[in-house]
Order: structure tokens, then C-alpha cells, then sequence
């Protein structure tokens, strides 16, 4: 989705700083296929089915590393360290011998995207150089620091969008020349998705990239379990250090603008029968008998007039529209901007997850948050959950938000095509 407007940004301290590294890549004479060793990041496999697919399609899968399983944290911590050594040992991951920069392009048969994968200088929230939009949950943050304190390693790279000018100038210019030449690996993921990859290590081009990059902020699109780990480890670690940076795809959405969907909830503990009956005094309900697209269609149109949400998971679709505004002036958090207290997300864990339902937002025994939306639906009816499919926000409202230094609730955006995880790995010990 194109943002609105021009290409602003608020005056920044210091801009983005994109440094070099030796990235760790698969050998592709030492696993089955390039394509059967990635991944989508950590938090979009559906567990257990996709992680049980992920590990069957190669045994160096990298899910092997970002979601190790064993019986405790600290054995699957442990595992994920000892099986990236011993990948690294055998030459199944192998360092690439000079620093670089990597173009990474994402393609499919109606999108483009390219950016630039390096390791980022972090920065405090103070310099406005990165800009969260979510709130994050403080589990699954620990669980990220645990992870990579055990492996010394950025195992994946999050997504960060910044707005040049539209034109191939600077950073742009380098990747679009970038591109021209063979790259270092091309592969297909399941999904549609045709991956390329190219270093950058002329110093004339690194230095290009540097001087584009320095006047610019940027915006977290999808990472910030990861973003905040990487500032708590940072705190943890002596200055200077490889632990200052952090590994980042970085996308200039003037030129390839990211696809925004939505996070669905999945609330394994209650009924839709029960939570219709709740809902059924403070919301307009309406069955549709209907398909899923159908549906999505619907809850669309819902979505232009107020907040609405779509629940599944009996068999067939409710609409839930209309909220009584008392209940929203009630329990709606106010001093906040209006563009916040609207937001679906913002409702959805305000009063229908606080007030009425009663559903801890933090306890994964009650409630997941799914990206595939079939997905959510199919546990949801298999599960005797219930399934809340929410329609996306706009890319320009969540910016704004973000500049004005307000988060939203947590997982309230999707940004896509996330990066690939295993085409390129950080080690911090190179």
C-alpha cells in the first residue's frame, strides 16, 4: 500500500547508519535446496503444523535455529547455539570473506521489493532515528535476548521502511545498479516468491549508501520484539562492540511500497458462542452464511464507517460493527490522539479483550496472534476457539502515529513481503 504525501520526516539528531558485516550464508552444495533451509520469521509459522513442515523440508532448516525445540528455554537456547556451531563446523553455514552490504530482492507476480540488508547502529529512542508504532510483549522480548545471548548471533533480519526522495538517487542508485549483475543466489520459496541476492563491498558504493542513508530515519515495519532485544542486549554488553548494531533489511517504500495486512487473534479458551453472547448487547451482529473472501470483503466495508471485526470459528462468519459509543467512551484509554483511540486494534484489546470477554492479552494459554488468515480460522473450528479477524491499517496512519511517539497495541500491523529468514545470517563473533 502507497503511503500519502510527500516525503517527510521529523529532523533527526543523527540519521540511519547501514555498516558492512561478513555475512554467514548457506553453502547451496550443502543443504537440499535453498528454498527448503529459509523460513518465514519466527513469529508468522503457524506452530506446531508450519514448524513441523519447516523441519521436514531439510534437516538444516533454519526454523532449526529461531524456534529450537527441546523441553525447557534453556535446553532449546542451548540446541539452537550447539547446532549453529556445529552447521558452522561442518560448512554448512560459511562466512562470506569480505564485509558487505546485501541487495535483497523480493518478487512476485504483482510485486517488487528491494532493499538493503546490513547491521544497523542502534539507536535511543530519544534520537528519533527508529521509530516504533507497537507495543511490545515482555515474554516474548526475554524469550528473543535469551536466544540470541545463547547463539552470539542475529539469526534474522527485521524490517525497517524509510521514504527517500522516489527517484534511483544515492542508496537507490546503488541497489538499482546492484541488480544488474549476476547475484549471489536466486531461489523460489513455496509461497510464490522469487529471492535474490547481491553483495556490496566497493567502498565508492558503501560510501554512497552512507551519505543517502545519514539524512534519513526509519520505521520499524515488522521486528519490534527484535528491536527492543537488540537495545536490551546492547545495555548488557560494553561500548563499543558488535552488540551496538543490529541486523536489518531496510526498504525505501518511495520506490517499493510494502503491503499492509493485519494480525488476527486466536482466543483459545473461549467458545464463539460464548463470545457472541457477550458482544451481542454492545455491538450490531450479523451471521454471514458466506465464504471467506466474501467475508474479509464485508468486514472492508464495515471498516469505513467505524470499527468492526469478523468472528469465526462455529462454522460461519459473525460481523460485529457499530460499538455502542458510551461502552467506547467508557473503556477506551483517553489522552491519546484520536487517530489511536479508533484504531481497531486499540478497541479490540480495550474493550472487547479487557471489558467484556475478560481475556488476558499476555497469557499465550489464552490467546495467539496469527498472520494467515485461512490459518486462524481453520484453528479456530478445529480448536473450539474463536477466531477475530481484523481489517489493516493504512501505512500513512501508522507512521504518524509513530512520529508523534505514540504505540499502538501490540501486533496491530503486518508489513509485507517480510524478509526470508536463512538467506543471510550475523554472527557477532566476525
Amino acid at each position: 500500500m502507497n503511503e500519502a504525501g510527500p516525503a517527510e520526516e521529523t529532523p533527526v539528531r543523527s540519521g540511519l547508519e547501514l555498516s558492512p558485516f561478513r555475512g554467514v550464508r548457506y553453502d547451496p552444495d550443502r543443504v537440499g535446496s535453498l528454498a527448503a533451509v529459509t523460513s518465514p520469521p519466527y513469529d508468522v509459522v503457524v506452530r506446531p503444523d508450519g514448524l513441523h513442515h519447516l523441519e521436514s523440508a531439510d534437516p538444516h532448516n533454519i526454523v532449526r535455529l529461531i524456534l529450537p525445540q527441546a523441553t525447557t528455554p534453556a535446553a532449546r537456547n542451548e540446541q539452537a547455539a550447539a547446532t549453529l556451531h556445529r552447521w558452522l563446523d561442518e560448512g554448512v553455514l560459511v562466512a562470506d570473506t569480505e564485509p558487505g552490504l546485501y541487495v535483497y530482492e523480493q518478487r512476485d507476480d504483482g510485486m517488487l521489493q528491494r532493499g538493503l540488508i546490513g547491521a544497523l547502529r542502534l539507536s535511543e529512542p530519544a534520537e528519533s532515528v527508529v521509530l516504533p508504532h507497537e507495543d511490545v510483549m515482555p515474554h516474548v522480548v526475554e524469550d528473543r535476548a535469551d536466544l540470541m545471548r545463547a547463539t552470539r548471533a542475529n539469526l534474522e533480519p527485521l524490517l525497517l521502511t524509510y521514504r527517500g526522495n522516489g527517484s534511483p538517487t544515492g542508496a537507490g542508485a546503488v541497489v538499482e545498479r546492484t541488480t544488474e549483475r549476476p547475484p549471489l543466489l536466486s531461489t523460489k520459496t513455496e509461497d510464490g516468491f522469487s529471492h535474490r541476492l547481491w553483495a556490496v563491498t566497493d567502498p565508492a558504493d558503501l560510501r554512497e549508501i552512507q551519505s543517502d542513508l545519514a539524512r534519513h530515519q526509519a520505521l520499524i515495519a515488522d521486528g519490534h520484539h527484535r528491536w527492543a532485544t537488540y537495545l536490551r542486549l546492547r545495555a548488557e554488553h560494553p561500548f563499543p562492540g558488535p552488540w551496538d548494531h543490529g541486523l536489518v533489511l531496510l526498504v525505501d517504500t518511495a520506490r517499493y511500497p510494502l503491503r499492509v495486512r493485519a494480525i488476527h487473534r486466536l482466543l483459545h479458551q473461549l467458545p464463539p458462542a460464548e463470545a457472541l453472547a457477550a458482544v451481542k448487547d454492545h455491538f450490531r451482529v450479523r451471521r454471514l452464511d458466506v465464504p471467506l473472501p466474501q467475508a474479509l470483503d464485508a468486514l472492508a466495508d464495515a471498516a469505513h464507517t467505524g470499527n468492526a471485526f469478523l468472528l469465526a470459528g462455529d462454522g460461519a462468519f459473525h460481523l460485529l460493527d457499530h460499538p455502542d459509543p458510551d461502552l467506547l467512551a467508557r473503556t477506551v484509554p483517553a489522552g491519546r490522539p484520536a487517530a489511536w483511540r479508533t484504531l481497531d486494534a486499540t478497541v479490540l484489546h480495550a474493550t472487547l479483550l479487557d471489558h467484556i470477554w475478560h481475556i488476558p492479552e499476555n497469557s499465550p494459554e489464552h490467546i495467539a496472534y496469527i498472520h494467515n488468515t485461512a490459518a486462524t480460522v481453520e484453528k479456530a473450528e478445529r480448536d473450539g476457539g474463536t477466531a477475530v479477524l481484523m481489517h489493516p491499517v493504512r501505512e500513512d496512519v501508522v507512521r504518524d502515529l509513530a512520529r508523534q511517539g505514540v504505540t499502538m497495541p501490540r501486533k496491530s500491523t503486518s508489513f509485507g513481503p517480510k524478509p526470508a529468514s536463512g538467506l543471510v545470517l550475523r554472527a557477532l563473533e566476525l
